[in-house]
C-alpha cells in the first residue's frame, strides 16, 4: 500500500505519495516551481539552484528537485527570501552566459531567457565573464561554450538514456564546464549524432549545424534544379512551433510552404521508405532461404544514428546490418538517376535536399560512398524540422493562410507503411506486411503485426508467415539498444529480424524535431503517423504504384544489379568516426 504524505504548499493542502520530490508535489497541484537543470528521473542534481524553496522550520533554502516531502511540511515556493535567492542565482548564471539572444536559435524558446524575463531582470549586478572553446563548424552538432549553463542535462541524457558518455565535466570552480569526455574532440568521439543532448538542453548551448543559408543559396541558383523530400516523422511535428494544431499541420500544407519558398519538385520520403521495404524485405527473405551464409539476426539499416552506434560499439556485428541504404539515401540516388532521366536533364544539376527529424542524416549524406547515382553526393543538403521551421519564418510565410497542395510526381506517392517509418516499430511492421505478401502472394490484415507498436524501449514478438516462425525485436533509444545487443551476444535471446532506432520513440522523437521543455512527444507524434496509415487507401509498400513503375521502367526487380548499385551500400567502406568528404 502506498504511503500518502500530507503537506501545505503556498497555502494549498497537497497529498502525494511518499518519496515525491517537493518540486513534483508542487507541480501536481499546478504550482510551477521554475528550474533549469531538472529532468525527472534523469537529472535531479540541483545544479542550477533555481528551484529553491523555503520550508518552515528549516533555516536554509533547499532545492525542491531533490528533496522529498514529509508529513506536515509547510513550503513557500515564492517567498521574498526565495525570490531574492532565485534572482541572484539567475544573475550569476547570466554573468557567464552569452546573451546575444536575437541571433540564438533558441531565442523565444529558451528556459533561461524565459526565467530572466519572469524575474523582471533588466540588468546584471555581476561582472560578465564569457567562456569560449573551439568547435568544428562543419560538424552536424554544434556546442557553444559561451551559452552553456552547466546544468549537466546533456551529460545525464547521454549517459543514462543513450549510454554513450560523450559529455563530461571539465575544470574546477568558476571554470567548470561541459566538454567532450576523456579529452577527445567531437570528431574523435563515438557520438551517434542522435541529438538527444540538443532536445534536452534548456538553452542554445547545443544545436544543429545551420544549413538554411546553403538551402536559400541553392534556391536562388538558376542552374540548379531543387528537389526536396519530406521524411515521415516531419509531418507530425513541423507545425508545433508555428502555431498550428496537429490537424492543421498537414504534410500537404508543408508542401505548399516549400513550394512558396521556391523548391521546384517536392516529394515524399514515404516513397523511398516503401522502396526500402521492397529491398530490405527481399534481402531478409533471401537470407532466410540460405541462413548458413549470413550472420543473424538481420538488423535494419535505415537509422544512421544506429549505424554509427553499431560501428563504434559492436563493430564485429556490422555484418548483420541490411545492406539497404536509408530511405533518405535511396531517394537521393533515385532522384539523380531515374528522375533525372525522366526530366531529361544532367543529374549534376539536381540539388537534392531532405527535410529530416534527425542530425545523423546530415553526416550520413556526407559519407564518401553515398554517391552512387552520378558521382555527386546522393543527397546534397539535409535540413532538420527546426531548420525548415526557421526558413518558413524567414520567408514570412503565413502558415495559417496556406492551402493544401499535392506532392509532385512520380516520386510523391507513399503508402501507410511508409508513413509509419517515423514511429518505433514502424519499419518492422511495414517490412512484415510486404514479406508476408512476397512469401504467400496474399496481403495479410494490415494490422496483423501491431504487437511491435508502442513506446516500450525493447519489444519482441514472434509472427508466422505460413508455417515459418519469424522472431523479431524492436528497440528505440541507444541505452535500450545496448541492453538488447548484450543479450544477443550472451545468447540470452535469439531473433531473426531486429529494428533499431537511435532516438527514444523512433524518428518522431528525433534530435532534429521541435523542442518543448519537459515534454517527450514521440508517442503523440507516432499516434499521428499510425492514424495517417489507418486512413491511407494504400497500406502495403508493394502496392505503391510509383515504386512499381520504378522497378518496371528502371530497376527491373528488387535486388537486381542496378538496384544493388543504387540502393545498397557497404557499411564497412567507411570508418567510424567517418572522415569528412574529400578529406
Amino acid at each position: 500500500m502506498v504511503n500518502m504524505v500530507h503537506l501545505t504548499i503556498d497555502g494549498m493542502a497537497v497529498t502525494v505519495p511518499g518519496g515525491t520530490s517537493i518540486l513534483e508535489a508542487a507541480r501536481s497541484v499546478g504550482i510551477n516551481v521554475p528550474s533549469l537543470c531538472y529532468l525527472k528521473d534523469i537529472n535531479e542534481i540541483a545544479a542550477c539552484r533555481v528551484c529553491v524553496v523555503e520550508i518552515e522550520g528549516i533555516q536554509k533554502l533547499v532545492a525542491s528537485c531533490n528533496n522529498r516531502v514529509w508529513e506536515g511540511m509547510v513550503v513557500h515556493t515564492n517567498s521574498p527570501r526565495v525570490r531574492e535567492a532565485r534572482r541572484t542565482n539567475v544573475e550569476l548564471i547570466l554573468s557567464q552566459h552569452n546573451c546575444d539572444c536575437p541571433y540564438c536559435v533558441r531565442s523565444g524558446n529558451c528556459q533561461l531567457q524565459k526565467l530572466a524575463n519572469d524575474l523582471g531582470l533588466s540588468h546584471l549586478n555581476y561582472h560578465k565573464e564569457i567562456p569560449s572553446s573551439p568547435w568544428p563548424a562543419s560538424f552536424p552538432l554544434i556546442r557553444d561554450a559561451s551559452k552553456c549553463i552547466k546544468c549537466m542535462r546533456c551529460v545525464q541524457v547521454c549517459d543514462k538514456v543513450q549510454s554513450l558518455n560523450i559529455w563530461d565535466v571539465t575544470n574546477t570552480g568558476s571554470r567548470t564546464t561541459v566538454d567532450v569526455s576523456r579529452g577527445r574532440t567531437i570528431r574523435e568521439a563515438d557520438c551517434a549524432l542522435c541529438g538527444q543532448c540538443i532536445t534536452h538542453c534548456p538553452v542554445g548551448a547545443l544545436r544543429e549545424r545551420d544549413d538554411t543559408q546553403r538551402a536559400f543559396a541553392a534556391l536562388s541558383d538558376k542552374d540548379k534544379i531543387t528537389v526536396v523530400q519530406i521524411a515521415p516523422a516531419v509531418r507530425a511535428a513541423w507545425g508545433e512551433n508555428l502555431g498550428l494544431s496537429r490537424e492543421e499541420a498537414t504534410v500537404k500544407r508543408l508542401v505548399a510552404a516549400l513550394r512558396r519558398m521556391g523548391f521546384q519538385y517536392i516529394f515524399d520520403t514515404d516513397f523511398s521508405a516503401d522502396l526500402t521495404i521492397m529491398e530490405e524485405g527481399s534481402e531478409f527473405l533471401e537470407r532466410m532461404q540460405e541462413p548458413e551464409k549470413y550472420a543473424w539476426p538481420m538488423f535494419t539499416s535505415c537509422c544512421p544514428g544506429w549505424v554509427r552506434f553499431i560501428k563504434s560499439q559492436y563493430p564485429d556485428m556490422v555484418q548483420n546490418l541490411s545492406t539497404a541504404k536509408s530511405p533518405q539515401q535511396m531517394f537521393g540516388a533515385v532522384a539523380k538517376s531515374y528522375f533525372a532521366q525522366v526530366l531529361g536533364v544532367d543529374p549534376h544539376r539536381i540539388f537534392s535536399v531532405s527535410v529530416m527529424p534527425c542530425l545523423a542524416k546530415k553526416e550520413e549524406a556526407a559519407i564518401e560512398v553515398m554517391n552512387d547515382a552520378c558521382g555527386d553526393p546522393d543527397v546534397d543538403l539535409v535540413l532538420t524540422t527546426r531548420e525548415i521551421e526557421r526558413m518558413i519564418r524567414a520567408e514570412h510565410i503565413d502558415v495559417h493562410a496556406l492551402g493544401e497542395e499535392e506532392f509532385d510526381s512520380p516520386l510523391g506517392v507513399g503508402t501507410g507503411a511508409g508513413v509509419i517509418f517515423g514511429a518505433t516499430g514502424g519499419v518492422m511492421e511495414a517490412a512484415l506486411r510486404s514479406a508476408y505478401y512476397l512469401v504467400t502472394g496474399e496481403n495479410p490484415d494490415a494490422d496483423a503485426f501491431e504487437d511491435v507498436r508502442g513506446q516500450e524501449g525493447w519489444k519482441e514478438a514472434t509472427f508466422h508467415i505460413r508455417d515459418i516462425p519469424v522472431r523479431v525485436a524492436v528497440a528505440s533509444g541507444l541505452g535500450n539498444t545496448r541492453r538488447l545487443m548484450e543479450a544477443l551476444r550472451s545468447g540470452k535471446v535469439q531473433y531473426d529480424f531486429v529494428e533499431i532506432m537511435a532516438c527514444p520513440g523512433g524518428c518522431s522523437g528525433g534530435g532534429g524535431q521541435p523542442i518543448h521543455e519537459a515534454q517527450e512527444l514521440a508517442g503523440d507524434r507516432g499516434q499521428v503517423l499510425y492514424g495517417l496509415d489507418k486512413v491511407n487507401h494504400l497500406r502495403f509498400s508493394h502496392e505503391n504504384p510509383s515504386v512499381q513503375a520504378l522497378y518496371r521502367d528502371y530497376l527491373t526487380k528488387p535486388l537486381s544489379h542496378r538496384a544493388h548499385e543504387l540502393l545498397h551500400t557497404d557499411h564497412e567502406a567507411w570508418k567510424m568516426p567517418p572522415r569528412p568528404r574529400g578529406k
